[in-house]
This record gives C-alpha cells, sequence and structure tokens, in this order.
C-alpha cells in the first residue's frame, strides 16, 4: 500500500477555498461558482465561529504541508507566507469578536447580503430563478447578522453611533428608493416575465426582512450605543491595521509619514494650482474654480461612456510598452454603483472564468454633471493600470500561484497600494501633464495623505504636531479630523461625511492606500538597485502582477527579489 503524501502549501490553500464557498455563497458568487447563486451566508455567531474553525484546521494542515519536500519552493513560500498572515490575522479579529459589532456605511454583513445581488449572473430565466430563491434567503441571513448583533450588545461590545446612525438612514433608503418599493423590488423588476409573480413576492420578503432590521436597529440597537466611543483606542487599532495592512505596523512612524507626504503634496499642489487659477489662496480654490469652470461630462450614461473610453485607451496605450496584458484582461467595464451605498467609486474582479469580467462602478449621489479633474486618476487607480490589471491577472495566472492567492487571499493594503502606485505611474509616464488633470491626482493623492494623518490620530488620540496648518498642538478628535479633511479636500460635504464614518466604521483600512504605495515603490526601488541598468519594468510589473497578494512586510521582501 503506497503512502499518502501530505499535500503542499497551495493545495492546502485551494482546498480552503473550496470549503470557505461552502461555507460563504457570497464569496462563491464573486468567484463565479453558479450553485452559490441562490444561496445566503449563516451570518450569526455559530455562521462566524465555523468559519474561525476552517481557519484554525487551515493553520495547522499548513504547518505540515510546509514540512513536506517541496514546500519551500518560492511559489510555494510565497501561497503558504499569505495563507498563514491572513488566516493568523483574521482569527485575530475573530477572537476580538469584531463581528458582533460590525455596523457601518460599508463593508458589512448586511451590504454583502444587498451588494451580491449585482454581480449574481441574471442572463438566462434559470438565473432568475436562482435569484428569487436567493431573495428569499435575505430574512435568514440578516436574522443571523442581528443575532450577531445583539450578542455584541449582550457583551457590551458596541459598535460606533455615528456609523449605527448613518446605516440606519442606509437601511431607510435600501426599504424605500422612491414609490413604495426597495432596493430588491427595483433589482427583481428586470427579470423576466414568466417569473414575475415569484420575483415580486421574492422581493417583498426581502424588503420586508431590511425594514425589520432597519427598526431594531433604530429602535434598540442605537439608543443601545449611545454614547459609546466613536474611535477604538491603540489595541484595538493595531489589530485592525494588521488585518487591513498584513503587517504589525508603527503606528507612530506611519503617522509621521502621513504628514510628510501632506507637506510634500501640499507644495506641488500649491505649484500647480497656480497653473489653473493664478493668484489662488490654496489649490482648494482653484479646485473650487475648476468645479464650476472646469471640464465636465453631462449625463450619467455620458459619464460611464467617457469612463469605459478612458479605461479602453489606456489599454490600448499601456500594453505591449509597459505591460503585457492577456486578452482577457483587456475587457474592464465601466458600471453605476446602484444607489445607497457609501460615495467612494469602487471595482469588482472578473470572475473565474471571465465570464463576468472586471467592473468599475461609481456612485453618482444624485449628480448629472461630473467635473474631469476629478475622474481622470481615479479611473486610473480602479481600473487601468490599477485595480483591474492586480485582480485580473491574478485570475489569469491562477494556476500558476494557487486558487487562493487569485482570489480571496487579499490584503487591502497591497491591493490599494498597488492601485495608488498605478496613479503615480500615469503621472510618471507623462499622462497627467494637463493641469486640470495633474491637480485632480495631486487632490486625490493628498486625499490619501490625509487618510493616514486623521484614521491613525483619531483613533489613537494622537496631538496634532507643532508644524501642521492645522490646530497645531491640539488632539485629534472625529470632529477635528471631518474639520481638516473637509479643509483639504475638493470633495464635496456629503462625501467628506461618507469617508470619515467610513474611518469609523472600519478603522486601519484607510491608510493602506500611502503605506501601500510606500511598499510598492520601495519594493520597486530595491528591484531596480538589484539589476542596475538591466532592470526592465515592464518584465518588473508583469511579475509583479503575477506573485499574488502579500502583506506589506512581505511584499516588499518579494518585490525586492523580482
Amino acid at each position: 500500500m503506497s503512502e499518502t503524501k501530505s499535500p503542499l502549501p497551495r493545495e492546502v490553500a485551494d482546498a480552503y477555498v473550496d470549503e470557505l464557498i461552502a461555507l460563504d455563497p457570497v464569496t462563491g458568487t464573486y468567484l463565479g461558482i453558479k450553485d452559490s447563486s441562490s444561496k445566503m451566508p449563516d451570518l450569526s455567531p455559530a455562521g462566524q465561529e465555523a468559519l474561525a474553525e476552517l481557519a484554525r484546521a487551515t493553520l495547522a494542515r499548513l504547518d505540515e504541508a510546509e514540512r513536506r519536500p517541496g514546500g519551500d519552493s518560492a511559489i510555494e513560500r510565497r501561497c503558504a507566507r499569505l495563507l498563514r498572515e491572513r488566516l493568523t490575522a483574521e482569527l485575530a479579529v475573530h477572537e476580538a469578536e469584531e463581528g458582533l459589532r460590525a455596523v457601518g456605511n460599508l463593508g458589512t454583513p448586511a451590504h454583502s447580503v444587498r451588494e451580491v445581488f449585482a454581480i449574481t449572473p441574471a442572463e438566462t430565466e434559470e438565473d432568475w430563478a436562482a435569484i428569487a430563491e436567493r431573495l428569499r434567503a435575505v430574512p435568514g441571513a440578516l436574522a443571523g447578522y442581528r443575532e450577531s448583533l445583539t450578542l455584541g450588545l449582550e457583551r457590551k461590545l458596541y459598535a460606533a453611533p455615528r456609523p449605527t446612525a448613518t446605516f440606519v438612514d442606509q437601511l431607510t433608503e435600501w426599504a424605500d428608493t422612491g414609490e413604495g418599493k426597495g432596493w430588491f423590488e427595483d433589482f427583481a423588476a428586470a427579470g423576466p416575465d414568466a417569473l414575475r409573480a415569484e420575483l415580486d413576492k421574492a422581493a417583498r420578503v426581502a424588503t420586508a426582512a431590511v425594514v425589520e432590521l432597519r427598526d431594531w436597529m433604530r429602535d434598540v440597537y442605537a439608543p443601545a450605543v449611545e454614547g459609546a466611543p466613536n474611535t477604538v483606542g491603540r489595541e484595538r487599532y493595531a489589530r485592525l491595521a494588521r488585518y487591513f495592512n498584513g503587517a504589525d505596523l508603527d503606528l507612530d512612524e506611519a503617522y509621521a509619514y502621513g504628514w510628510s507626504e501632506f507637506h510634500r503634496l501640499l507644495g506641488e499642489m500649491k505649484q500647480e494650482a497656480e497653473k489653473v487659477l493664478p493668484g489662488a489662496e490654496t489649490p482648494w480654490v482653484a479646485l473650487a474654480h475648476l468645479d464650476e469652470n472646469g471640464r465636465t461630462i453631462e449625463g450619467v450614461d455620458e459619464v460611464q461612456a467617457w469612463l469605459q473610453g478612458l479605461m479602453d485607451q489606456a489599454i490600448e496605450t499601456l500594453d505591449g510598452t509597459h505591460f503585457e496584458l492577456a486578452e482577457q484582461v483587456r475587457k474592464v467595464e465601466s458600471r453605476i454603483a446602484p444607489p445607497g451605498g457609501a460615495a467612494a467609486p469602487y471595482y469588482t474582479s472578473p470572475s473565474e472564468d471571465f465570464s463576468r469580467p472586471g467592473r468599475t462602478w461609481l456612485p453618482t449621489m444624485g449628480q448629472t454633471r461630473f467635473p474631469v479633474y476629478d475622474l481622470v486618476s481615479t479611473w486610473y487607480h480602479e481600473g487601468v493600470p490599477g485595480h483591474h490589471l492586480q485582480l485580473a491577472q491574478w485570475v489569469y495566472v491562477k494556476n500558476d500561484l494557487s486558487r487562493y492567492q487569485a482570489t480571496v487571499g487579499h490584503v487591502s493594503a497591497n491591493c490599494e497600494g498597488w492601485a495608488l502606485y498605478a496613479e503615480r505611474l500615469m503621472d510618471e509616464l507623462g499622462f497627467l501633464t494637463d493641469a486640470q488633470e495633474r491637480l485632480g491626482y495631486l487632490d486625490a493623492q493628498m486625499m490619501r495623505a490625509a487618510r493616514v494623518i486623521v484614521d491613525i490620530g483619531m483613533h489613537l488620540e494622537l496631538e496634532i504636531p507643532a508644524d501642521s496648518p492645522f490646530h497645531p498642538g491640539e488632539r485629534w478628535t472625529p470632529e477635528l479630523a471631518e474639520e481638516f479633511f473637509g479643509a483639504h479636500s475638493s470633495r464635496p460635504r456629503d462625501f467628506v461625511e461618507s469617508e470619515l464614518t467610513r474611518y469609523l466604521t472600519i478603522p486601519g483600512q484607510a491608510i493602506g492606500y500611502k503605506l501601500g504605495e510606500r511598499a510598492w515603490l520601495l519594493g520597486r526601488d530595491r528591484a531596480r538597485e538589484r539589476h542596475g541598468d538591466a532592470f526592465d519594468l515592464k518584465s518588473w510589473h508583469m511579475a509583479a502582477l503575477s506573485q499574488g497578494s502579500l502583506g506589506l512586510d512581505d511584499l516588499v521582501d518579494e518585490l525586492s527579489q523580482l
């Protein structure tokens, strides 16, 4: 009888994905798994614990896999590094019971319940039959989520009051988008006539569950958390920052780095603002001038088409010069985001077989007029060469990596760092020579530097430095953070409010953009030093994009060796 060999790390990782999909059909839908389309995950404490047990069992299997001959090869090593780091960070968050107070304006289990419908296949009558079944599963999913929040209240694990209030408002919008219909009913209206009665009934059931959750959040949860702190303190923040950044950060050093970037960018913005509006008192006066007098796109359909053209043009220009793109990766779609979410644009990855392409999403927030300066570098970030090139490339090379690395094994700061690096790359390559567009790019960079400052500053209640132009010597509060962010951003008030609520909802995530960009730049610099004149940027880009995600410390190490 032959001895059964233990699996290698990539095999352990891929087995984890299979088991994860069984527990979390939302993840299955993002991966394009047809059988997931009709199901919802268990969002109760028991469901959370089942995911944690899977993580613990996988880590035990990984220990054995790394001891097997071949388990320390470069490709196995990178997979093992990612899997161990991710599951360890996820378990730390779970064991601190963060899932019992997951309330806010984005990224909560309730948001995933709604948002998964936007990417659920909806082409055939069979697809819509599965959607009807998934709609009927919404009440059970939201009931499990409420069970988790109820246990959190019992254990005095409170969400922040401001994100809670915003979440109640969002649920209200989901329950009634106008004319007495909820978001689910609007969504189901696109289904086939043959299933009209079934879809309408299922959508009403889903909307009723949203109303029930909204009423409980408003009448029970919100009063219970009133007076709780909006910020999390150093211990919780460090744990959450580790989860989003994949590294144990020196938070005080990161805070100082945010300020150094603030001062550098402010100097560059002043120079560019002088070209846009000579004599402007501040760069944001020049940006306000562009809001009224700069180039704009009129109309929602028109801006969707314009953004599609921007990404198509970037692909045509960059492919073969700075990247080598497979045909599947060359396809990306511009979409308008469904109402009732956060104000920031976002990206969704392609399915594993590319039957659903990568997509960028623009929340219009009721607008029909869109300044160009605010969109160009943002779509370099969300689309090409940003999120789309990285995440679609991971899917394309999944057989060389592992399914885990190509899909669910994401470190937020790695992905957001690449996207911010992509914006800077387009500036380096001369795509942002227009003064309006370059000032918009610098404003977007400044927003990311401000995120580092206010996210760390307000959660740790740090002192504002003496050389700050804003309240030097005082300690950060959410109110000061919102004032600072608004004063150093071109974004409208509703966006600023949404952003600050976001930082209170998911502490430690927003800092990953600038810290991740720094890691990508450091890795590139070290690789260039290593190769000297033989360094080839296109080859480095493709090697870097084909290695999967890593935490920031591991990322710098691996990028330096390419």
